[in-house]
């Protein structure tokens, strides 16, 4: 998994595309990784996550190794982990990375995991919201209404990213929600031109 370094580790964009590997076709894939990577860095893309749960690890390297290419440095650079329930602890990848790495880790779902709070990250993913079909998961979504439960109870100052089913039509309900950024996959990445969609977004929730 690989995200941007930002100048400041607790200031995200309102928008997280999640490239999960199964976007990406089996034939000509570095050439659409390389296009794919360029197009959303002119759209505006400044935080990308890849994610590949089943790849094997020189698969990983070579299109991480194509989609910085992409991205021009100074622009977008891979600097981060999102470690989930059965990864790494938050804490251990904390202590690998160091204190200039973005971290960000599962928060909970109809509540936060204990301690989780506590954990050493720059950001906690919540939900599902909606149902997805990106990842499989069996918990059953949160709604808008589990969002502002989430906020209340982590407080102001937690970055909270809103992440399963997520729409162009509900993003903005999910901001006022509480959610501090909204996690996007298929709705970006199953469309023809996912920069031309990127654009959408951007100009949505600014």
């Amino acid at each position: 998994m690989v995200i941007r370094k930002m100048h400041s580790i607790h200031q995200l964009p309102k928008i997280y595309p999640i490239l999960d590997v199964s976007f990406i076709p089996p034939t000509g894939r570095a050439e659409y990784l390389h296009k794919l990577g360029s197009e959303l860095a002119n759209a505006g893309v400044t935080l990308l996550e890849y994610r590949n749960k089943t790849g094997a690890e020189a698969e990983l390297l070579a299109d991480v190794k194509i989609l910085r290419t992409a991205m021009p440095a100074g622009q977008v650079g891979f600097d981060g982990v999102h470690v989930d329930a059965g990864d790494m602890k938050p804490a251990e990848a904390r202590r690998l990375l160091g204190p200039e790495r973005i971290i960000g880790t599962l928060g909970g779902s109809a509540a936060f995991f204990p301690g989780v709070l506590a954990e050493p990250v720059d950001y906690f993913s919540i939900g599902p919201v909606f149902p997805t079909r990106t990842k499989q998961t069996s918990t059953p979504p949160i709604g808008m209404d589990g969002v502002k439960r989430l906020r209340a109870e982590a407080g102001a100052a937690p970055v909270l990213v809103a992440i399963g089913g997520i729409t162009l039509t509900t993003a903005a309900e999910a901001i006022s929600a509480g959610a501090s950024v909204v996690a996007i996959a298929g709705a970006l990445f199953r469309q023809p031109d996912p920069a031309a969609e990127f654009r959408k977004w951007i100009k949505l929730l600014g």
